[in-house]
């Protein structure tokens, strides 16, 4: 097993990574020692594949399990989804010291994270991630939110989890294009803090869309551990932490102006940070090999990183909707070398679609 911690005084917390670590759910979350009640939060897709496995597994430790069903998906990720999570936590009288589990991909640890931080001014919450985009990324840190309809995670909070329970076997039952969407996160740890992460992946890109366990257990850890870190520094991104929105400026826009049903997260941010590569190169930061090394992993993993029928101009109106820029000028996350990258605040609009059109299928 592999373990990561997040230090964050009395808030600090453990990420557990084995596989096969689900069957031990139950002890994780009775050493909390919390109420015996606890509100589990999936959606029907991975509740069908895992809940019962689960509820027997929370039950051995004399765990009572409460569910809670989303439907499946990113449009999901709504007031109306949280407040339908209200009511059923009402009429399931839960109090303070009940736990929230979210068992499912980044919509779900999203969802339930934000339902668990503002239901009664805060309930615990533990993560069991089952997405490769959750596991390495929107289950550790404590960002939770909810999509408004003209932009993504603009209602949110600041939310740490008590426990994150990552099991790479849970992999195995994961569609290929969700497989791929996480590898983008993962290239983007590698990319933004640690070229040896980059190059393991380069060399072992194969083996991880093959599933093979040590790499997996091995690349999640590292990128826990670069997210870890990062968090324990700037937890609320005042300077830092804004380095892990590496191509998310651009992404995050993609996303809103096709409603969140087109691309996956990670695919959206492939093309995201390929713009913001190509923007530090016309700044004079980052060289053109840096570029296609980058290009040559996205596409090595299964990633496109050209996008088609979207409006320009969308796209630019989205991104000044982006609750990262600072006054009129919008935020990018620019590489300088593998491993190293420099957030600037920048505003020329003719170099920002000029790098944002090469991106742009004809």
């Amino acid at each position: 097993m592999k373990a990561v911690r997040v230090e964050l005084g009395d808030r600090s917390y453990n990420i557990y990574i084995k596989a096969g670590i689900l069957r031990e759910a139950g002890k994780y979350i009775r050493d909390l020692n919390l109420n015996k009640k606890v509100f589990i939060v999936t959606n029907p897709k991975v509740g069908g594949l895992y809940l019962k496995e689960l509820i027997k597994y929370l039950k051995e430790y004399d765990l009572v399990p409460m569910i809670a069903e989303v439907p499946d998906g990113e449009e999901y990720k709504s007031l109306q989804d949280a407040s339908h999570l209200y009511d059923q936590m009402i009429s399931f009288k839960l109090d303070r010291s009940t736990p929230v589990i979210a068992l499912g991909g980044g919509v779900i640890g999203d969802l339930a994270g934000f339902v668990a931080a503002t239901f009664m001014r805060g309930l615990p919450l533990v993560q069991v991630p089952t997405t490769l985009l959750a596991q390495v990324d929107s289950s550790v840190g404590g960002k939770v939110a909810v999509n408004h309809s003209q932009a993504k995670n603009m209602i949110g909070s600041f939310y740490q989890p008590k426990v994150v329970i990552i099991d790479v076997n849970l992999l195995q039952t994961l569609e290929e294009r969700e497989l791929r969407s996480g590898l983008s996160e993962v290239i983007k740890y590698g990319v933004i803090k640690d070229k040896e992460l980059f190059e393991v992946l380069k060399k072992n890109i194969s083996k991880i869309k093959e599933l093979d366990q040590d790499c997996l257990e091995e690349v999640i850890a590292k990128s826990c551990q670069i997210k870890a870190e990062i968090i324990s520094q700037d937890e609320r991104e005042k300077d830092l932490r804004a380095i892990l929105n590496y191509g998310h400026t651009v992404g995050h826009a993609i996303e809103a102006v096709t409603k969140y049903g087109k691309y996956r997260h990670g695919e959206a941010i492939a093309i995201g940070m390929m713009v913001e590569s190509n923007l530090s190169v016309e700044l004079g930061l980052f060289s053109k090999e840096g570029v296609k090394e980058q290009e040559w992993l996205f596409q090595e993993a299964g990633l496109k990183v050209n996008f088609k029928g979207i409006d320009l101009s969308l796209i630019m109106e989205a991104m000044r909707l982006d609750k990262k820029k600072l006054g009129e000028k919008l935020r990018f996350i620019l590489p300088l070398e593998i491993g190293k990258v420099l957030i600037k605040e920048y505003n020329d609009e003719k170099i920002i679609k000029k790098v944002i059109r090469r991106q742009e299928e004809n």
